[in-house]
């Protein structure tokens, strides 16, 4: 299928990202090999370009994979017509520790380089720490040092642009206080029943791309909220217009000028996701949205605790809450 998901520019360099990318987390991590394989190839055929994975999902190898199978099928002509984004997990941001987890994170995808790299929690795990990790195993990053790790990847070509995941407003700024390179990206939640409109406002400020996740609220999963599914004004807002209440809630994210993550290994759904350009909501349903109550539906209450660094969630996410 011919590629045609417009792209939002990142960084100083020009670089495009997707703006409709597909998310590869299948929980619990690490159970599917073959489901994500299969669904990483029903994507690229599709038509999704950006892909979204990280060392916590353990999908990066099935997702490699599944784009060596892509070229052999003639699907893609070459791994530069991708996007591929991964993430550092807090038990490697330490000093010294990012890397060789970038190294490792490009051995499982088959790759020379990824487009994108993250930090994914602004919070740093005991580097020998089993999983699931203890309160004792969560730790204060040290965000000049893990930063400053990050820049020479990208100095070094093993990754053409540097981001982050889950930061507020206020661990963006201590990070900038000292950053040569400034993230190019800040990958959070974001969906009409948490609509971040004070970070977006900031990182559109720094020149920061917002991309959004759990657009649907991550329905499913351990993280995520029915809430956005089963939300009336969004159901009565789909019935109105012909439309299903995933692409309405796509839209609306599309629609704040930022790029977003949408996940789901169903055929038929992969193909509904990408059907938001043809039309538009209309002042009405936008104001119906902007009076939603807001809820954060991710709070990570696993980086809350007496023993670590945040031992509120309103000291984890700044008041963001």
């Amino acid at each position: 299928m011919e590629n045609s998901i417009p792209g939002a520019t990142i960084g100083s360099s020009g670089q495009k990202i997707p703006i409709i990318g597909f998310g590869t987390a299948d929980f619990p991590f690490g159970s599917s090999y073959e489901a994500v394989k299969e669904s990483v190839i029903n994507a690229i055929e599709a038509g999704y370009r950006h892909f979204d994975t990280a060392s916590l999902y353990e999908s990066e190898k099935p997702l490699g994979d599944a784009i060596a199978e892509s070229l052999k099928l003639g699907l893609i002509r070459s791994r530069d017509e991708l996007f591929i984004t991964s993430k550092l997990f807090p038990r490697s941001a330490h000093s010294g520790l990012v890397l060789p987890a970038l190294q490792q994170t490009l051995e499982n995808l088959g790759s020379e380089y990824l487009d994108l790299y993250l930090i994914h929690f602004p919070v740093s795990l005991k580097a020998d720490c089993e999983l699931p990790f203890e309160p004792e195993d969560i730790v204060e990053m040290d965000i000049e040092a893990v930063w400053k790790d990050m820049e020479e990847c990208q100095i070094l070509g093993l990754t053409k642009s540097i981001g982050l995941s889950n930061f507020t407003c206020k661990k963006i700024e201590t990070l900038l206080a000292t950053a040569r390179i400034p993230p190019a990206v800040n990958q959070v939640e974001i969906n009409p029943l948490w609509q971040q409109k004070k970070l977006r406002k900031y990182c559109e400020e720094k020149g920061i791309h917002i991309t959004a996740y759990s657009v649907l609220g991550g329905k499913g999963t351990p993280w995520g909220t029915n809430k956005v599914m089963e939300s009336e004004i969004l159901k009565e807002i789909a019935n109105a217009r012909g439309k299903t209440l995933s692409q309405v809630c796509l839209r609306w994210v599309f629609e704040q000028g930022v790029s977003l993550v949408v996940k789901s290994f169903n055929k038929k759904r992969m193909k509904e996701n990408l059907k938001i350009y043809e039309w538009k909501l209309n002042e009405e349903d936008l104001q119906k949205i902007d009076q939603i109550p807001q809820e954060r539906g991710n709070p990570a209450n696993l980086f809350v605790t007496e023993k670590g660094p945040y031992k509120t969630l309103f000291d984890l996410w700044d008041g963001e809450i």
